[in-house]
């Protein structure tokens, strides 16, 4: 039977998990949900930027208040939780706040998208990215292999801030050694993760055509020390 991604990421007995970078957050969020949920973990699921509205099912809180989410928590249900809406997405609350669920409520897992990209496959984080929350145990960096090849400009959320950290142009390809460097620069993937945290990398979109690419830069980015383990979520199987 195929290895669940939870398995995979290796997560522990109660966990805040933030994820960040690009290509396939949202997914890897929901995927732990289902898998960690049953049956009877209690499970949050929140964004500290924004998530499009139609990812808001139920059952929600509205609210972060830890007493008003205490009482919605169900064992075996993940509890989706934001606090409000702008056009087409809904809002997460402060990372302070996730914090401050993690510390006061009996949730066994808190799983936070703590980054933006609008769709693109790798990114580079602005200033005020990413938010991830102070007490997050393991952080997930997420990138598209489907980047390598392609101009930056094409593919890269941020694309003159992925160019400056490998010291290229915009509309120069991505190259296997590029997306490490961005992955593993303190200006890149590993901006604002403690040192308490673990980081394991997932290198989406992997499919048979991409796969000799991914694990080549796998390799690379497994000899990094801050890195705990590079995992390969949502393969494509040949023939499909």
């Amino acid at each position: 039977m195929p290895t669940s991604l939870a398995d995979q990421i290796g997560i522990g007995e109660r966990e805040l998990i933030s994820i960040v970078g690009a290509g396939g957050k949202s997914t890897i969020l929901f995927t732990l949900g289902r898998e960690l949920a049953p049956p009877s973990h209690r499970i949050i699921l929140t964004t500290t930027t924004m998530m499009a509205a139609d990812q808001v099912t139920e059952p929600t809180s509205w609210t972060d208040d830890s007493i008003e989410v205490e009482r919605m928590l169900d064992p075996g249900i993940p509890l989706l939780v934001v606090t409000g809406e702008v056009p087409g997405k809904a809002t997460g609350p402060t990372p302070d706040a996730v914090d401050r669920l993690f510390l006061d409520t009996a949730v066994d897992f808190v799983i936070v998208e703590a980054d933006g990209a609008r769709s693109m496959s790798i990114k580079a984080p602005a200033d005020h990215e990413p938010v991830i929350p102070r007490l997050s145990t393991t952080v997930i960096v997420v990138a598209a292999i489907d980047a390598i090849g392609r101009s930056i400009s094409e593919v890269a959320h941020r694309p003159d801030l992925v160019a400056d950290i490998i010291g290229v142009h915009i509309d120069d390809p991505l190259t296997i050694d590029g997306a490490a460097t961005v992955l593993l620069s303190e200006r890149g993937g590993l901006k604002n993760i403690t040192d308490t945290a673990r980081v394991v990398i997932a290198l989406t979109k992997v499919t048979p055509d991409t796969e000799a690419s991914a694990d080549e830069l796998a390799a690379m980015l497994a000899e990094h020390r801050r890195i705990d383990r590079v995992v390969m979520p949502m393969k494509t199987p040949s023939g499909q």
